[in-house]
């Protein structure tokens, strides 16, 4: 991974950095030099929380008043927020209308959808008054496509294309760069159950993605990396596909 000065000293909150894609982000920009807050409502790995600059609050960020707290602490701790990165999320197990229940509904659209209305509404006065500011939302293959998930999943990965969409809009020429990123098949422990047994979910998954394998979670934070860049800084309201070309098909 190059190094980047570009990030040294910034502050990044990220979500789900507890494993998976969100542990990756983490990880990323501590190695480029910066300081990143994170939360998540499992508690993160010890090699993480050894990082000097990096903090860690076990939390659960589809509470506003959790999210308050957060915001709070990060802005006390560093006094800015440069980077927020909306990563924390759900899977619904494929679940049809008729299978999914109201509360899983609700639940997946808490944590999905919620935690990121929140969290994006309590920190965009920051970015506003420091005329600067980025926003990186994970969106979906589901967020373009039926098939990413179940009826809950799918949904709320489209509320999240279209919740970065109209933010990245309002607020483009206030200094304040959104993007979203639209992973595909990347292995992470959300996804263990496919892996699970002789594996037979993951091997047809890996068979359907035209390059024939699944993603990693360095993969996309390479990506966020540069999403969070001045190297994409033209690039607003854009949902940016990790899929190994499903989209594709």
């Amino acid at each position: 991974m190059q190094n980047n000065r570009e990030f040294a000293s910034k502050v990044i909150f990220v979500t789900g950095c507890a494993s998976g894609i969100g542990l990756a982000q983490a990880q990323a920009f501590l190695a480029q030099g910066a300081f990143v807050f994170g939360a998540d409502i499992q508690a993160a790995p010890c090699e993480l929380l050894k990082q000097p600059q990096f903090t860690f609050y076990q939390a659960d960020v589809a509470d506003w008043q959790v999210c308050q707290e957060l915001v709070n602490a990060c802005l006390k701790q560093y006094q800015k927020i440069d980077i927020l990165l909306n990563t924390a999320g759900k899977l619904d197990g494929y679940a049809d209308l008729l299978n999914t229940t109201l509360e899983s509904w609700q639940q997946i659209m808490r944590t999905n959808v919620d935690s990121m209305f929140y969290l994006t509404k309590l920190v965009l006065p920051t970015m506003l008054t420091q005329k600067s500011g980025t926003i990186i939302n994970m969106a979906s293959i589901a967020s373009l496509v039926a098939g990413g998930g179940g009826v809950a999943y799918t949904a709320s990965k489209h509320a999240i294309a279209g919740f970065t969409k109209q933010i990245a809009l309002d607020y483009a020429d206030q200094g304040i760069s959104v993007k979203a990123i639209a992973p595909g098949a990347i292995q992470t422990p959300m996804n263990a159950a496919d892996f699970a047994g002789d594996g037979k979910m993951a091997k047809w998954v890996a068979d359907e993605t035209p390059v024939k394998r699944w993603g990693k979670a360095q993969e996309v934070a390479e990506l966020t990396l540069f999403l969070a860049s001045e190297k994409s800084s033209y690039l607003q309201g854009a949902i940016v596909p990790i899929d190994g070309g499903w989209l594709l098909k």
